[in-house]
């Protein structure tokens, strides 16, 4: 039986952390013992934490601190594989493996498109040269789509061989038990959603600016937090539109709310593949999106014509919002994501990976 040791950070609530998580949940117990190296054991994503996987916490939130026990607990757990989906977690290990003094696999997953992720960060120019020297260490990279796997390949030296391409698994089956009354805010006008980090990378900035020009029976809920609360907050109250949008918080289930909505948006400045619009799509709820979000160019390519729309941002988004007709009587509407997402048919390939 292999045995493989998946490492994350903390378990903040994020598409990355819920991603390994989902994926651990679901190893092939009878050729896999999984275990789970953790920097820091706090964070919303704690109950998805399965009961049988040992955990190895480190006590340690920060990389720096962390890394002398990490390459202790490495070397004395001796894994088969190590797996891993965090670029500064990826670039850690990389850069330990040849002095672990026994040669494990190890498989990363890439969750942004480098490329548009990467100049936002401090230092980016020091980390990029890192995705390039040591990314190649990797027997396997895993991406979510044809443009990450592209630009991996093209910009950051990772060979064609290492390349797995797997999308993100997604419980078909929870969520659309999870919708049979949907939610929606009464009255006439559109009902939009989003969901994710209140962060600059999300650009709620931009959908609010956008939002505000629809008309005013028009209504918009943005569930997640995030550092750009306050900011965001004080643009609404500025743009005049706060009877029309709602900042909830994190919502561990708003599967309700977006099955009720007319559209789902994702403005995103960058992506690698959002897992809330995939999840909006089980709902049946159609998607805007701009075309930095990743893999969202796949999905599009494969679901039902109307499901995701791609433009711009500025007038097209803009457009493409005032073009969705509000239907107040929707129902339950059908599943819109292609089946290679369900989270069987990835978790099958994530298996298959490992052994």
């Amino acid at each position: 039986m292999d045995r493989v040791v998946f490492v994350i950070p903390s378990y903040e609530i994020g598409g990355a952390q819920r991603v390994l998580l989902t994926l651990l949940g679901n190893v092939d117990r009878t050729r896999i013992a999984p275990e789970l190296v953790v920097f820091d054991a706090t964070g919303g994503l704690l109950p998805q934490v399965p009961d049988d996987v040992p955990v190895h916490d480190l006590g340690r939130p920060r990389l720096r601190a962390a890394i002398p026990s990490l390459f202790n607990t490495l070397r004395r757990l001796r894994p088969d594989t190590v797996f891993s989906t965090l670029g500064y977690v990826n670039l850690a290990i990389l850069a330990m493996r040849p002095f672990l003094g026994f040669r494990p696999r190890v498989i990363i997953r890439e969750s942004n498109t480098p490329s548009d992720s990467l100049p936002s960060l401090p230092y980016s120019g020091i980390i990029s040269a890192a995705y390039r020297m040591l990314y190649r260490r990797a027997d396997h990279v895993i991406c979510q789509s044809e443009i990450m796997a592209q630009d991996l390949v093209q910009n950051f030296n990772v060979r064609p061989d290492q390349v797995v391409q797997l999308p993100n698994p997604v419980d078909v089956t929870a969520i659309r038990e999870g919708i049979r009354n949907p939610v929606r805010a009464k009255g006439g006008g559109l009902r939009l959603v989003s969901a994710g980090h209140l962060i600059h990378q999300k650009a709620y900035d931009h959908l609010l600016d956008m939002f505000a020009d629809l008309p005013t029976n028009s209504q918009m809920t943005i569930f997640g937090d995030g550092a750009e609360r306050a900011s965001l907050e004080a643009q609404i109250v500025k743009l005049g539109i706060a009877d029309r949008v709602r900042l909830p918080g994190f919502v561990p289930d708003p599967w309700p709310e977006i099955a009720g909505a007319d559209g789902f948006l994702m403005p995103s400045r960058w992506e690698g593949l959002p897992n809330a619009a995939l999840e909006a799509l089980v709902c049946g709820t159609p998607v805007i999106a701009t075309p930095t979000t990743g893999g969202l160019v796949d999905v599009a390519a494969q679901a039902p014509d109307g499901a995701v729309t791609l433009v711009p941002f500025g007038a097209e988004f803009l457009k493409a919002m005032a073009a969705l007709e509000p239907n107040p009587d929707m129902g339950k509407r059908p599943n819109l994501l292609p089946d290679d997402f369900a989270l069987d048919r990835v978790a099958a390939a994530f298996n298959a990976l490992l052994t």
